[in-house]
């Protein structure tokens, strides 16, 4: 039996899995893009973003004049007694009395001591703010998936990993049996081969597991039917070249929480120049058209009409209000320093996340280094293990032994392989950087 065999058996069943399965890979783009598309999440915040943009308007802010129609007609149906400076007395009964109006009427805030105009601004920024809203969901919506995706792919390789030892395990089952036969091996060697072939194929079931789990996460992230079948593509390349100052002047310019920090102290000055133009007076101007018909046939006059425009112009002004001008600005500068000491306190927590997220980094990258190394190394320390017993100069312990050396070696390499991705990724979530490759 060649040395090389059950490697290229396991190899032969991975390549038939992938060619089965070849029709439903799911790529790393197309799993962003429909995320985007549907992710649940994205679409309540676009939301609000749509409302934010339909609220900046001139008429939202208070510029504009308003207009209003009203029209009114009514009367009444009396019986009325009547009694003149001569004594006569008049009765009547059924007196039908109506009245008619209708008209226009407009008013117009001409000046409000510049709080239209600070308002106005302030709607700019909620607007900014809504779009910086979504641009941080969507990143993190990204984010999600990257990783949801790439822990797809390990599972998988980790799948064929066990499934790899679990075909040696058989082998080996099959050799101890074929060493009973010849009366070179031992009932002993057969039990314990099969042992370990039970416990490889727990190993397996349940890798196998959390691989359809992740799959159910990722589906959930991309908002579509959970039982959705596929296959993550499982090559990959790891940016090697991140370079901290360059990610931390992005970091600066367009991590989505630093930007909401500097919109909330902007929308914080905005309301205390909102709150100190209720110390000017307030003027208005007010025009209107008017049409009235009444008709009383008891009265001096049975009919009466009359239309026309009106106009003028109103002004007042707070004098004393009872401190509560000088409260209102005093809470407003208040808010503006909690604003800006959570700016101060948001860029700490952002540089903290960078600059952990890069020291991680580095360190998967070494620990990369090391494992690739390590699986190299187990492979050919199995593969001479393997040889050896096949021939009976080594024991069955020591075969287990190198073979479990060797899972672990791989399992360590795809850990590390995953975790220096991850890093990569948050990296590029912090510095508002990650897109769809």
């Amino acid at each position: 039996m060649n040395k090389h065999f059950f490697y290229s058996l396991a190899f032969l069943i991975a390549c038939c899995t992938t060619l089965v399965k070849a029709q439903d890979t799911l790529s790393l783009t197309d799993a962003i893009s429909t995320a985007l598309k549907n992710n649940y999440d994205i679409r309540l915040i676009n939301n609000q973003s749509v409302i934010a943009k339909n609220n900046l308007n001139i008429g939202n802010a208070g510029m504009l004049p308003s207009l209003a129609g009203t029209i009114s007609e009514g009367g009444s149906r009396q019986n009325t007694v009547q009694t003149r400076s001569t004594g006569v007395e008049t009765r009547l009964d059924g007196v039908r009395n109506t009245n008619q109006a209708y008209g226009v009427a407009l008013d117009w805030t001409v000046f409000d001591g510049f709080q239209m105009f600070a308002n106005y601004d302030r709607l700019k920024e909620l607007q900014k703010q809504g779009e910086v809203n979504l641009k941080a969901t969507i990143l993190t919506t990204i984010s999600d998936v990257v990783e949801a995706y790439y822990a797809v792919a390990r599972q998988q390789k980790l799948v064929v990993a066990t499934d790899s030892a679990l075909i040696i395990s058989q082998l080996r089952i099959t050799i101890a049996d074929n060493k009973l036969k010849i009366g070179r091996g031992s009932k002993l060697d057969v039990i314990t081969a099969k042992v370990d072939y039970n416990t490889d194929t727990t190993l397996y079931l349940q890798q196998k597991n959390l691989l359809e789990t992740s799959k159910i996460t990722l589906n959930q992230l991309m908002a579509r039917d959970l039982n959705t079948v596929f296959q993550a593509d499982e090559t990959y390349e790891i940016e090697r070249d991140l370079k901290l100052e360059e990610l931390e002047t992005l970091t600066q310019q367009l991590n989505p929480t630093l930007q909401n920090a500097m919109i909330n102290k902007k929308i914080a000055e905005l309301n205390l120049k909102q709150v100190k133009g209720q110390r000017y007076p307030l003027i208005a101007l007010n025009s209107g058209y008017e049409f009235s018909r009444n008709t009383s046939p008891t009265g001096f006059n049975q009919k009466s009409k009359a239309n026309g425009l009106t106009y003028g112009l109103t002004a007042s002004m707070n004098i004393f209000n009872g401190f509560l001008q000088r409260q209102n600005e005093r809470n407003a500068k208040v808010e503006i320093s909690s604003s800006e000491l959570n700016l101060s306190k948001t860029k700490q927590d952002v540089n903290a996340m960078l600059f952990s997220n890069y020291q991680n980094y580095h360190t998967n990258l070494d620990l990369l280094q090391v494992e690739t190394g390590n699986v190299d190394l187990a492979r050919q320390n199995l593969d001479i293990t393997f040889d050896k017993y096949r021939l009976g100069s080594i024991s069955p312990l020591e075969l287990r032994e190198a073979q479990r050396n060797f899972i672990n070696a791989k399992i360590r390499f795809l850990d590390a392989q995953f975790q220096a991705k991850l890093t990569e990724i948050n990296l590029k979530e912090v510095s508002g950087t990650l897109k769809v490759e």
